[in-house]
């Protein structure tokens, strides 16, 4: 498993699961997490990255990776953040209480849902059907996608206060190196995340009703991308989860308001004095 750190060793950890296609070098917060003493600590999925393929795979194999990971580094249970398509993945690690508690953050939802059957676009509809009819052959689809093509969909879809973070040159140069090294392997460590995150999450070993650990899931108001319900619906799903929403942001909103989503799980995270 490839990792990155930032902020101090000595600080409290907090895994962080990467968005579509991302190595662990995008990370988030600077400021946040060295004022907050927060060591941030970014994992590369299977096949994405430096960590080695594995097909397959499922969210709880995902799960027990990281909880290997975390006694092989001595860090206890965690934190965790989720972002985008890294939160199904995230969840599955609350799920299997290998994280104390979890900020999901412009989370990818259960699209597979009945619920959103008639909310979907067409093409989007049609792909989700092949995730869960086959995933093999959603695999091969996803494999056709390139770090440049999915680069430019996200921004192609993304409100102006998103693109305003995705434009400016430190993030858009950070993004582009962390989506080509997402991709060093080819394309099969985001083709199966891809199909996994689009399937019926049940059939992959994640149960988000199962989660027993605080839960907090923010969405920015101008998200549209994620969640056809920014997380009504997966909030419900997840016993005592907290559903934020955060006005005038989309879902660029871990780049925009780190520091508050950082606070909020340490809150959970750190012991009561």
């Amino acid at each position: 498993m490839g990792w990155a750190e930032w902020g101090p060793r000595d600080g409290l950890p907090v895994l962080f699961c990467p968005g579509a296609g991302t190595s662990r070098h995008l990370g988030f917060g600077a400021g946040a997490v060295a004022r907050l003493g927060v060591r941030l600590i970014s994992l590369d999925r299977p096949g994405l990255g430096a960590s080695g393929p594995l097909p397959g795979r499922t969210f709880a194999d995902f799960a027990e990776d990281v909880r290997a990971f975390t006694a092989a580094r001595g860090l206890g249970r965690p934190a965790m953040v989720g972002n985008s398509q890294g939160a199904p993945f995230a969840l599955a690690c609350a799920e299997r209480d290998v994280v104390a508690a979890l900020a999901v953050v412009s989370g990818a939802d259960e699209v597979a849902e009945p619920r959103f059957a008639d909310v979907l676009p067409r093409e989007l509809r049609r792909l989700v059907d092949t995730a869960v009819a086959d995933p093999p052959a959603a695999e091969r689809i996803f494999a056709g996608l390139t770090p440049g093509a999915l680069r430019e969909m996200i921004v192609s879809n993304s409100p102006e206060c998103d693109l305003a973070v995705y434009r400016d040159p430190a993030f858009d140069a950070a993004w582009r190196r962390a989506l080509e090294e997402g991709f060093a392997q080819g394309p099969g460590g985001y083709a199966r995340d891809t199909a996994l995150a689009m399937g019926r999450w049940s059939a992959h070993g994640l149960d988000p009703s199962r989660i027993a650990v605080p839960v907090d899931l923010w969405y920015g108001e101008e998200d549209t991308g994620h969640s056809p319900d920014r997380g009504a619906g997966l909030a419900a799903r997840i016993p005592g989860a907290v559903r934020r929403t955060v006005p005038g942001a989309g879902g660029a909103v871990l780049w925009t308001h780190a520091g508050e989503i950082l606070r909020t799980l340490l809150g959970h995270a750190r012991p009561p004095r």
